[in-house]
């Protein structure tokens, strides 16, 4: 698994990606945020950012970490995550 982007600061990095409703609730497409360690972390920090309408998202969608689903919290991140809302019809 890819560790993410390095920042000059040492800071690592994960690029999160969101789509449709998720883009929504983000205000935008895509962004660099400080690596969190697990998916459960990520979430909550999504949430605290972004309000009730990413809290919708993230309780109902999928996530792709590093192209594969994960849903259990504990997962660690890798160097992206896509933040899917949930679909309709399969």
């Amino acid at each position: 698994m890819a560790d993410g982007t390095t920042t000059t600061t040492g800071t690592r990095t994960v690029l999160v990606r969101y789509f449709a409703a998720a883009a929504e609730a983000a205000g935008v497409e895509e962004e660099r945020l400080a690596a969190t360690a697990t998916l459960g972390e990520l979430r909550d920090e999504l949430v605290a950012r972004y309000g009730a309408a990413m809290a919708r998202v993230v309780a109902n969608g999928s996530f792709l970490l590093d192209g594969v689903v994960r849903r259990d919290p504990a997962t660690p991140v890798g160097a992206q995550v896509d933040v899917l809302p949930p679909f309709a019809g399969g």
